[in-house]
């Protein structure tokens, strides 16, 4: 599999397509824990006390040129090279690599509904980001190919539409059951428990539970093709256009233009079964080059000189 968790499509809903889906996610070796209940009891206990604050950054005193704010320790440590197409390393290899490594990852809990409005779908994705802001543009990876689209994609294709619902600690399990195998004609939002609230602009329905959602409508589609198995559709990209936000009234701000994280509480996509909770954080400023140069501590660093329109568009 890659971004769309085990089991959330169920648009093959045939049972030789079902059984394959469920050996494709055994063969993952997702879970490390012969025993998981027993390992997670054994871990101390959620704290509801760990309120979000800010910190000083690792390195307050960090100078120009300085490099890392390890003092070198990292650049004594070597490299391992990995091909991603070595012959006998199986794809799933590169999969479970980039889930771990690309880190932490946000979450977009889809909500779709199919085109004659009596199937409603709802599942996460962890290949899912923001890529543009004028107009709200987002992308979001599914596994395999558009001939045997599941359920989400499927929905999507056909109907255009959907909402993108961002996760948060206080329903981090039920997001995480609706990644179970069930059949097809099964409802996610049923076994979980979740509440559907009605959108403005799309027919799916969004998250009550969710403090920040998107709805969308779909913009392109892209199929991408496997290197290890040529002819084989292993992924497809999702680019949607977010044309309705709602965000719950104790987490905006006056200008309703920024997300409290105290409120919002995020939770990202780590490695293998691993999420990841957001409880701390720190602020950079971004630096001003000219302003360096007067100021001091890169007195000596060239001149700029005028960006081309193609430099600025890098900023």
């Amino acid at each position: 599999m890659t971004s769309e968790e085990p089991g959330q499509g169920k648009r093959s809903h045939d049972a030789v397509a079902h059984q394959e889906r469920t050996k494709q996610e055994a063969s993952i070796k997702r879970n490390p824990h012969p025993d998981f209940k027993s390992v997670e009891s054994s871990r101390p206990a959620w704290s509801e006390n760990s309120s979000w604050q800010f910190t000083q950054t690792r390195e307050p005193n960090w100078t120009w040129r300085q490099g890392g704010n390890d003092g070198g320790a990292s650049l004594q440590k070597s490299h391992i090279e990995i091909d991603p197409y070595a012959e006998g390393r199986p794809p799933v290899y590169n999969y479970k690599l980039l889930i771990s490594g690309i880190t932490p990852r946000p979450i977009g809990f889809i909500s779709t509904i199919s085109k004659d409005g009596s199937s409603p779908n709802l599942a996460p994705f962890s290949y899912t980001n923001v890529v543009c802001h004028d107009p709200p543009i987002f992308t979001v990876g599914f596994a395999g190919g558009l001939d045997r689209a599941k359920d989400t994609l499927g929905n999507l294709i056909d109907t255009g539409e959907c909402v993108l619902n961002m996760i948060s600690e206080h329903f981090v399990e039920a997001a995480n059951a609706t990644s179970v195998n069930s059949p097809y004609g099964v409802s996610e939002w049923d076994l979980t428990g979740l509440h559907p609230a009605p959108s403005a602009r799309v027919r799916p329905a969004r998250v009550k539970e969710s403090i920040f959602a998107t709805e969308c409508k779909l913009v392109e589609v892209k199929e991408f093709e496997s290197r290890a198995t040529p002819g084989k559709k292993t992924g497809t990209l999702a680019i949607l256009e977010g044309v309705n936000f709602w965000v719950r009234e104790d987490a905006i701000n006056e200008e309703r233009n920024l997300i409290d994280p105290a409120v919002l509480r995020p939770v990202s996509r780590l490695g293998g079964i691993t999420y990841g909770r957001v409880t701390e954080g720190f602020e950079l400023l971004r630096p001003d080059y000219e302003k360096l140069r007067a100021s001091g501590p890169l007195a000596d660093a060239p001149v700029s000189k005028p960006h081309s329109t193609r430099q600025m568009d890098k900023l």
